[in-house]
């Protein structure tokens, strides 16, 4: 095994191959180590996420170098078939990479069975490992910036299934009606960890839409306090602690972006500290109140303004409870700093989880719908809370075109890149650009990252805050809607205490890395 750091909550364990990877995960699933928080396993790669509180880095490296990987891990006797129409728009080229022909490539592709490895990417994408050894097929050169829902697809030595319409390089080689992601179902994700899969050949059939379920249905409106939503501005969603635990079905934490800010609004109040609130983004969010309702407002500097049902208006304060009567608006401008308010309501609101939370992640699909233009949330009873004092709101806030610097922990993947690169990442100022969103912040360098390592990685874990660098150089900071797993190395990520910060990063800003130590494997005691 060899032990790379990722930031002072994660480590990876890098293995020999996937058969390894999976004993090592069914070890650590059947005897599990205090304070370890979440596993995602990839293909020679375990990400493991821990609380330092509970587990020291050293003692955890030690514990994990002493299990048998000798045990492989049981297959399960869940079967499931895929009727695969095989007309994929890559099926000519993979056979020509493979020097067969694209019949040859179905028969073999419909001659195996495979098993689930992992999840990851996508909420139900499943990384089926197990097929005929001629399939070993490079990723597309430059990727599909969209991918239908139902695709089947080759990557490396794996096979999976495209369970929502996505960017992606793998090559396509058909499509089926089968729904990998499917909300309705107790278990959303069709293809679990361990389940056997076999392809088969449906040519002629009726090819139906496989675009994913819809994420959530409004809670209808009782007859108590609302919120009467009169303009969402860029995009306002609903946001919470996050979507823990829900790896295993290719499913990311999200959450809020600012996690303090998310907190600190609940906080004055009066609700408890994990109940949803909004987020939005650039300023123009307006909020009618219908009856008697508390918010507060927190997160970016922005101007916020109330509005009397008779047209009294005024300036307010954020970071503080603000009482506003039947008929009052609130309105939030564009801020003058940071990027992103908050704005919670005494009782909190009324909205469905799902799997769990009330975080709307964008990337995977999952989790209430964004604001809409009239629409009505329904606020809950307070019951008996008290409203905090008001709080002073944070002593900085980034502005567009002026330098952030965020502490970065180098690995795990530094040493993919030369010196020269990695002295770069913290030598140069990266602009953020206008791509950028809740998935992560693309940025532009004078100078692109080169890489010491060639050809691809392996798909493994990328946590909160990975700095993960394509093929282009000009690195993307993963913030919280990021993919589970990806193919490209991390050169570094932003420590756990500037994950905030690096939410609140508006367009137009400049980032220093600021590398706390130098990259070096942990190395197990004796």
């Amino acid at each position: 095994m060899r032990f790379l750091p990722v930031n002072r909550q994660a480590l990876m364990v890098e293995l020999a191959d996937l058969d390894e990877t999976l004993a090592l995960l069914g070890s650590l699933q059947r005897d599990p180590i205090a304070g370890v928080q979440e596993l995602v396993p990839a293909a020679r790669t375990v990400l493991v996420q821990f609380a330092p509180t509970q587990v020291g880095v050293a003692d955890l490296v030690r514990r994990i170098a002493a299990r048998d990987l000798g045990q492989r891990a049981r297959r399960s006797d869940v079967l499931i078939d895929i009727p695969v129409q095989y007309d994929g728009e890559d099926l000519a080229d993979v056979a020509r990479l493979l020097g067969i022909t694209p019949e040859e490539v179905v028969r073999r592709h419909t001659g195996s069975e495979y098993t689930v490895a992992f999840t990851g990417f996508a909420p139900g994408f499943a990384y089926l490992s197990g097929g005929d050894p001629i399939f070993n097929v490079p990723r597309r050169s430059s990727p599909r910036t969209r991918v239908p829902a139902g695709a089947v697809a080759l990557g490396g030595t794996f096979s999976a299934v495209y369970p929502q319409a996505s960017p992606g390089g793998w090559q396509l080689i058909g499509r089926t009606s089968e729904r990998m992601w499917d909300l309705a179902r107790a278990l959303p994700a069709l293809l679990q960890p361990g389940y056997r899969v076999r392809f088969v050949d449906a040519a002629g059939m009726e090819h139906a839409d496989a675009e994913s379920a819809p994420a959530a249905v409004q809670a209808e409106v009782p007859a108590g306090n609302a919120l009467l939503v009169k303009a969402t501005g860029l995009m306002t969603l609903f946001q919470d602690r996050g979507r823990l635990g829900q790896a295993g079905q290719g499913v990311s934490a999200s959450g809020a972006m600012d996690q303090a800010a998310f907190k600190a609004a609940n906080r004055l109040v009066g609700n408890a500290s994990d109940l949803a609130v909004l987020e939005t983004v650039g300023g123009g969010l307006s909020l009618q109140s219908r009856g008697e309702t508390v918010v507060a407002v927190t997160g970016a500097d922005a101007p916020l303004t109330v509005t009397t049902a008779q047209g009294r208006r005024w300036s307010v304060q954020r970071y503080q409870a603000l009482a506003l009567a039947d008929g009052d608006q609130l309105s939030l401008g564009q801020p003058v700093a940071g990027a992103r308010c908050y704005v919670a309501v005494r009782g909190g609101f009324e909205v469905a989880p799902v799997l769990g939370s009330a975080c709307t992640d964008t990337l995977a699909h999952v989790g209430p719908e964004p604001l809409a233009m009239g629409q009505i949330l329904p606020v809950r009873p307070a019951g008996r809370t008290a409203v905090a004092a008001p709080e002073l709101p944070p002593p900085f806030l980034p502005v567009a075109g002026q330098d952030v610097v965020l502490d970065v922990e180098l690995g795990p993947r530094t040493d993919w890149f030369t010196p020269e690169a990695v002295a770069l990442l913290a030598g140069q100022r990266w602009q953020v650009t206008p791509q950028s969103n809740r998935v992560g912040l693309r940025l532009a360098g004078e100078a692109a990252l080169t890489r010491a390592v060639d050809g691809e990685l392996p798909s493994e874990g990328t946590p909160l805050g990975a700095i993960q660098v394509p093929p282009n150089g000009q690195p993307v900071l993963f913030l919280a809607d990021h993919p589970l797993t990806g193919g490209y190395p991390v050169i570094g990520c932003v420590a756990p205490h500037h994950l905030d910060l690096a939410g609140q990063i508006p367009v137009g800003a400049w980032i220093r890395f600021n590398p706390l130590r130098a990259f070096a494997p942990y190395r197990p005691e004796a």
